[in-house]
């Protein structure tokens, strides 16, 4: 088993956080995402995978989102989607985003591994592609990222194989 965590540090002008937890237990298994993120507005906000776990310049530094097969923006159930792609989370009336994902283009392991790339959460709803503009293939309309962490391996876990 490999397991990986991110603490997302809130962007400028914002005060979103929290702490994702990934675990996947071979290469040949969904990558798991858990945990909690605080301090949104209510309603749906894009959740990405970034290629880059660098912060020089805030969390614009991170990138495009991580797309290793060249394709287009999509929704995490699509054909057609960056391997990055994993949709919207959910706040509800407090703030709170609770996440359970389970994601097979996700790897913790093998040469596509998302370890020391970026987790980033965005201020909008992630329209999945489906919005009919440019934009949306890139991006899917999210908007300004509201907070970014670099994925990281967990303390005590030992990989067999990255």
């Amino acid at each position: 088993m490999v397991k990986a965590v991110c603490v997302l540090s809130p962007g400028s002008q914002t005060t979103v956080s929290g702490t994702l937890t990934f675990t996947q237990e071979d290469s040949a298994k969904k990558t798991k995402v858990s945990g909690q993120v605080t301090g949104l507005t209510p309603g749906e906000h894009g959740f990405h995978i970034h290629e880059f776990g660098d912060y020089t310049n805030g969390c614009m530094s991170a990138g495009s989102h991580f797309n290793p097969f060249g394709k287009s923006h999509g929704g995490p159930d699509s054909a057609e989607r960056h391997a990055g792609d994993l949709g919207n989370i959910t706040a509800g009336d407090d703030g709170v985003a609770n996440v359970d994902i389970s994601d097979a283009q996700i790897p913790l392991i093998g040469s596509n591994s998302i370890i020391g790339r970026s987790l980033v959460v965005h201020e909008k709803k992630d329209d999945l592609g489906q919005g009919g503009d440019e934009e949306s293939k890139k991006t899917g309309n999210a908007g300004p990222r509201l907070a970014c962490g670099v994925i990281g391996i967990a303390k005590n876990v030992v990989p067999a194989s990255l």
